[in-house]
């Protein structure tokens, strides 16, 4: 999610849960079925399904829905036609987005994601444009209740960690993506439950977006682009007022 900072990527995440909770887990379910067809039903030998099966936990997937997802990516069907694709776009006020998706028709989601861009004032950007901005990081967020700062460090730092940063809301811990899970199991092996664990690209240069109308010109963008049911995730470089990235 994006186009928020991270605290508020996490909040937004719950709230989703609970307004919109048959759309999340229908994205979820076929996010794993995808993962189990791409690379087979044991989370321990596929990489993605593991990452997908941690999503689903955050969002308090039912078990019995993991397991029918898993069965039908194994058991042949309809994912066998996904493809999975990245749009280079900028919503107005120069805000970089990266949008990904897994499709299984490309023409028609390039068309109504281009639609949905120039519907709310953002247009397609040229290959590599978005991209260079970006970084591909391993992020978990712990909010502050959740564990104390020492206990967090040092399991995160001997497990790989690159860095833990320490805010008002919480812990946020950046590792690179071949790190990310032996952080992660170090972490809950520590007793700490995440709020959010995720490899995703982060913006290393964030564009100011500060005027009321501009910030909802911003968000609705990005909203009205997680609401596709073809996109898995929209990753901004808007900094809001907080000097986070989202």
């Amino acid at each position: 999610m994006a186009g928020h900072s991270k605290w508020a990527k996490v909040k937004h995440f719950k709230g989703a849960i609970d307004a919109k909770r048959a759309k999340l887990f229908a994205k979820l379910s076929r996010e794993v079925t995808i993962a189990a067809k791409l690379g087979g039903g044991d989370p321990d030998l596929n990489p993605r399904l593991r990452l997908a099966l941690l999503k689903c936990r955050s969002a308090n997937l039912p078990s019995d829905n993991i397991e029918r997802a898993i069965k039908k990516g194994t058991g042949g069907g309809e994912a066998a036609s996904y493809e999975d694709l990245t749009y280079e776009a900028f919503a107005p006020h120069g805000v970089a987005l990266l949008i990904e998706l897994s499709t299984d028709n490309r023409n028609r989601t390039a068309a109504e994601i281009r639609s949905l861009l120039t519907r709310h004032g953002g247009s397609i950007a040229t290959a590599g444009a978005v991209s260079r901005l970006f970084q591909r990081k391993g992020q978990i967020i712990v909010t502050r209740d959740a564990a104390a700062e020492d206990t967090l460090l040092a399991a995160a730092l001997e497990a790989g960690a690159e860095d833990l940063r320490v805010e008002p809301e919480g812990f946020e811990v950046l590792t690179e993506p071949a790190q990310f899970e032996a952080v992660h199991r170090a972490i809950e092996a520590a007793g700490i439950k995440c709020a959010s664990a995720e490899v995703n690209p982060l913006p290393q240069v964030l564009v100011p977006v500060r005027e009321p109308a501009a910030v909802e010109t911003v968000t609705g963008l990005i909203e009205a682009l997680e609401e596709h049911d073809d996109v898995k995730g929209v990753y901004s470089n808007a900094d809001f007022g907080g000097g986070e990235a989202p």
